[in-house]
This record gives C-alpha cells, sequence and structure tokens, in this order.
C-alpha cells in the first residue's frame, strides 16, 4: 500500500503535460497516470518520450506522446488539439517546460533572448490559450506553471532564465484572475534544486552538496517525484478553492 494520496477526481481526467520526456517532466507523466489520468504530453525528445509512453500504455495506464518543440507556437497547439481528440478537452495543464541553459549577461544577444523567453514563458501562455476553451466549457480546470527558486535567490549564470521564471508567478496571477469566474484555478509550482539526471550530471558536486547541505532547512534531497506530489494536489478537487499562489518545494531553502 502506498504511503501517499490517491486522488480519485484524477481519474479519468484529460492531462497535458509539457517537456515530459525527462526530468520533472517524466515524473509528471508517470504519477498523473498512476492516477489514472488520461496524460497526453510533448517533448523535443522523441525516443525517450515514445519509450515512455510505450512503458505506460503497456502496464494498463494511458499516455499519447507528441514530439514536438514547444517553441512553435502553431505545432505545440497542434499537439494539444490532438491529445484532445484522443483523450477530450484538457481539464489539467501541467506548464512544466524549460531549459536553465547556462548564460553571461553581457552576451546576450537579441535573438538569444527571444529563444530563451519561447522556451521558458511563452509556450506557457499560448498552451492556456490553446485549452482555455474546454475548460471554460466545462466549467473547471487547472492550471499550473513550473516556476523556479532561482530569481528568489539570485542563481548566477542564468538571467533571461530568471527572468522568465519570476514572470511565470506573473503569468499565474493574471490569468488565475481572467479564467477565475469560469471555474478554473492557475498556480505555480516552483522547485528548488531538484535532483533531476541534468542536475546531477551538469552541476551536482562536492561544492554544489555543501551549499545544499547549508541553505535547506530539511535534511535530504528534493526528487522530481515531490514536485510531482504537489502537482497531483494542485490538479485534485481536493485544491477546488486554491488559485494565484505560489508553491514552493524546495526543501524548506534558507533564503527563498
Amino acid at each position: 500500500m502506498s504511503e501517499f494520496a490517491r486522488y480519485p477526481s484524477l481519474d479519468g481526467l484529460p492531462v497535458v503535460i509539457s517537456g515530459g520526456a525527462s526530468g520533472i517532466g517524466e515524473s509528471l507523466v508517470r504519477n498523473f497516470a498512476a492516477q489514472g489520468a488520461k496524460v497526453g504530453f510533448v517533448d523535443i525528445q522523441a525516443d525517450r518520450g515514445n519509450a515512455l509512453a510505450d512503458e505506460i500504455n503497456a502496464s494498463g495506464q494511458v499516455a499519447k506522446f507528441t514530439q514536438c518543440d514547444v517553441t512553435n507556437t502553431e505545432a505545440y497547439q497542434a499537439a494539444i488539439a490532438g491529445f484532445a481528440a484522443s483523450h477530450g478537452d484538457a481539464l489539467v495543464l501541467v506548464n512544466n517546460a524549460a531549459h536553465d541553459q547556462r548564460h553571461e549577461w553581457a552576451e546576450v544577444t537579441p535573438a538569444y533572448w527571444d529563444e530563451r523567453m519561447g522556451v521558458n514563458l511563452k509556450h506557457a501562455f499560448f498552451a492556456i490559450q490553446a485549452v482555455a476553451p474546454g475548460m471554460i466549457a466545462a466549467k473547471r480546470g487547472s492550471i499550473i506553471n513550473t516556476g523556479s527558486i532561482s530569481w528568489m535567490i539570485m542563481s548566477p549564470k542564468i538571467p533571461v532564465y530568471e527572468t522568465a521564471k519570476a514572470a511565470t508567478h506573473g503569468l499565474t496571477r493574471a490569468m488565475a484572475r481572467e479564467l477565475g469566474k469560469h471555474g478554473i484555478r492557475v498556480n505555480s509550482l516552483v522547485p528548488g534544486w531538484v535532483m533531476t539526471e541534468r542536475q546531477l550530471t551538469h552541476w551536482i558536486d562536492e561544492t554544489a552538496e555543501a551549499q545544499i547541505e547549508a541553505t535547506q532547512a530539511l535534511a535530504g534531497r528534493v526528487y522530481p517525484d515531490d514536485c510531482s506530489r504537489m502537482a497531483l494536489f494542485l490538479a485534485a478537487e481536493d485544491s477546488a478553492m486554491i488559485s494565484a499562489q505560489q508553491f514552493l518545494v524546495d526543501g524548506g531553502w534558507a533564503n527563498t
């Protein structure tokens, strides 16, 4: 018997997740499918996305994968329409796709700025635009925008990423007001330093481990499933009267 919650309101619910083939996104796909949701997810990683969908479907759960670059708005909205044709209109959207590529502020060009905003912010708005009519018709829905504590703690070498992630909470607040009277809630899920494959490969070394030990209030590490369990709660009817908020899953990082 699992020690974690089961949410009956998620059973059979159509869910759309971006960036779902790896990291936090993969965890989201697995956790929503395990709740009985009908998951549609996109990612640029075709092999990983197809393998994940095949594994989930073979287990008797439901997942549909479409290879897609979320910076191509037309293609992404078409993928969302394809999920709706298969599963019904999305009643949960998790805007998860992002990329924390390091960069020097003095070297940022207008083209790089636009490309990074496309990866980290723009797609979230246009995904909301795509799913909102179906949610409005159903008079319910949950939209979860993935943020980051990076801008709160002033992490170095990612100023454009931090700008996009700070703006994500502005998007959450704005769309919570725009959509709330239709029964749609919009919240931000804000991870701390999560032990994903990318983080472990690129950034987690002895110095990083020491920083986490010194700065997190809780012992241990934050893992993708910790973020997913918050997303499940925000998607379920258990959070029916919660909107326009940001929920930090960061182990109690000291200066957030």
